[in-house]
């Protein structure tokens, strides 16, 4: 009797302890200001929480100690607990940070101010402001070599590259690209620079050190934004169109491998670390996209709020 009653309270226990949720995808929607909270489990989004004004990128700290997320207007940084998406603090005065970045050798902290024209340095340390650097016009992504010498910008709307020494904190060059560049992204070899060309349906590859363009990617219309499969050698490219897809590049070989039907303007993505899922938000339809890249098809469709523009979470494959 005593054994059926301990097998009985350890059934109810189990049947009423709280199911945990196997991890959190944390979501950034621009237009509702504010973050969706998302169970990578079930595909579904359970709590939402505002954030701060005109939040347009988020980015994970280089050691996942937290997720920041850039505050256009309120001019500051929000850091979330990577697994649970709790407010951690905020950093004022960082002004108009559109997009942001640490470099590789954890330095520098850069935030572009796309609607001021200009890119600000500051010490990663402690984001203490070091220097502003005229950038016109609309500084939108970036890029840094491996030795961290140059930070590497687009400029949406004078179609050019701009590289910032980083140690002088001057402007080195600027290279003419095509229409509306938006992401940029470094190979892994620190040869090429690969910028997504949102105004045409190619990515523009670079010789940075010779600064000249070697060759065009054919992708398609409104090439966007690139993640790193974190095999060294393969990045996705989102192309933010309503219909959209996403290339799948060899870094190595410099073409398209494949490619995934993603509608709805996919825009930044997150891939899991065992590199079965790639996570990426639709701007245009409110929802998370989830790609099975075994079936290399579509999987999952996640409605979270308006403008969503940025994903992430904790177990994400290398950044490589």
């Amino acid at each position: 009797m005593h054994l059926r009653l301990i097998a009985f309270l350890a059934f109810v226990l189990v049947q009423t302890a709280p199911r945990v949720r196997a991890e959190t995808a944390i979501v950034l929607n621009s237009v509702d200001e504010s973050v969706s909270f998302v169970d990578t489990r079930t595909y579904q989004e359970y709590g939402r929480a505002p954030v701060c004004k005109e939040p347009h990128h988020l980015m994970a700290m280089p050691d996942d100690s937290a997720v920041i997320v850039a505050c256009a207007v309120s001019n500051e940084l929000v850091f979330l607990d990577p697994r649970t998406g709790t407010e951690q603090k905020r950093i004022k005065n960082i002004s108009d940070p559109y997009q942001i970045g640490f470099s590789p050798d954890k330095a520098w902290f850069v935030a572009n101010s796309l609607r001021l024209d200009r890119v600000d340095l500051y010490r990663a340390a402690d984001f203490s402001l070091i220097a502003r650097i005229p950038a016109e016009k609309t500084p939108s992504h970036m890029a840094f070599d491996k030795a961290s010498q140059f930070v590497f910008i687009t400029l949406q709307d004078s179609n050019e590259i701009l590289a910032i020494d980083l140690k002088s904190r001057q402007t080195a060059w600027r290279h003419p690209v095509g229409p509306t560049p938006a992401g940029i992204h470094m190979t892994p070899d620190d040869r090429h620079l690969l910028v997504g060309i949102m105004g045409a349906d190619y990515v523009e590859v670079i010789d940075w050190r010779a600064r000249r363009t070697v060759k065009r990617i054919t992708t398609a219309r409104g090439a966007h934004n690139f993640l790193p499969r974190g095999d060294g050698r393969h990045v996705f490219v989102s192309n933010r169109t309503v219909s959209g897809s996403i290339s799948l590049l060899d870094m190595q070989n410099l073409s398209v491998v494949e490619s995934y039907d993603v509608p709805g303007g996919p825009d930044d993505m997150e891939i899991r670390e065992d590199g079965k899922e790639l996570w990426a938000t639709a701007r245009f339809a409110r929802k998370v996209q989830v790609v099975n890249l075994e079936q290399k098809k579509l999987s999952h469709s996640i409605r979270v709020g308006r403008s969503p523009h940025g994903v992430s979470f904790i177990s994400h494959a290398p950044r490589q």
